[in-house]
């Protein structure tokens, strides 16, 4: 019941932080810092929940992912197959980097709490500097999103291998750079999720899903589902906000919280 109730908390975390521009797995590194996890569990769980917020894009995203009336419309079914084929694109340098130094960089950077805090404090000054500055807009629509600037987003998105730095903030602030829309980067970032959590959550499962006891898989799937439904509201959230308003208040959090971490684990000592 205990090992449910907190994953039931990572969930809301996840859930909440997944795609706003601040770090899932920062702050789930942070909040474990807390809680204490038994660590072979941890690892799993980490990444098993965020099959969660990837079911919470493709519901959200359906009529544009999986469109019905795409089996009798031949030129919808080669929009919808495009779309598909950019975020491929797009997942292309994940893979290549994960498969050669993910395990190296998880083993190095994912047991430091400092690390995190300095990288949140950095992504928000790296946000703020963009979000400051006027950037010309080539890019309208995701049908007008090349390959070539695809793969580019795919290449910045390798920067969130690096707990605290965020994979929506890394998708988004390179789509801004690389000359996209405001709606276009946030809507290419939910979509760029779906096969590269995809491919990290599968991954875990076969080489850790076996070794989870009974009560480790009800407390996973108690992570997963509130994972879903926070996701959910979530992108519901973002795709009305960046209608009206930018990214720096995401900027400001992201230093505050990045300085709180480093005073408190580096100055008190803790």
């Amino acid at each position: 019941m205990l090992l449910s109730l907190k994953t039931a908390l990572l969930g809301i975390i996840q859930g909440i932080t997944e795609f706003l521009p601040i770090s899932s797995t920062g702050h789930m590194i942070l909040v474990d810092e807390f809680m204490q996890i038994d660590s072979v569990f941890k690892e799993s769980f980490f990444v098993i929940v965020q099959l969660g917020s990837i079911l919470a894009v493709l519901v959200y995203f359906h009529r544009k992912l999986l469109p019905v009336a795409a089996l009798r419309d031949r030129e919808l079914r080669c929009q919808t197959f495009f779309l598909w084929l950019k975020t491929a694109v797009g997942v292309i340098p994940a893979i290549v980097v994960g498969g050669l130094w993910g395990s190296w960089i998880k083993s190095q950077l994912y047991d430091s709490a400092i690390g995190v805090g300095i990288a949140l404090f950095l992504g928000g000054i790296a946000l703020l500097a963009i979000e400051s500055r006027r950037l010309q807009v080539k890019v309208e629509s995701i049908d007008a999103l090349s390959y070539a600037r695809a793969f580019a987003i795919g290449c910045i998105q390798c920067l969130a291998m690096i707990p605290g730095v965020s994979r929506s903030a890394s998708t988004i602030l390179g789509s801004l750079l690389l000359g996209t829309s405001r709606s276009v980067a946030v809507e290419y970032s939910f979509l760029l999720s779906i096969p590269t959590m995809f491919a990290a959550s599968a991954y875990s499962i076969l080489k850790e899903g076996a070794s989870l006891t009974g009560e480790q898989w009800l407390a996973t799937a108690v992570g997963f589902v509130v994972a879903f439904l926070v996701s959910w509201a979530v992108i519901a959230f973002l795709m009305d906000y960046i209608r009206r308003r930018d990214f720096k208040v995401f900027g400001w959090y992201r230093i505050v919280l990045g300085v709180l971490i480093i005073l408190w684990f580096a100055v008190l000592g803790n």
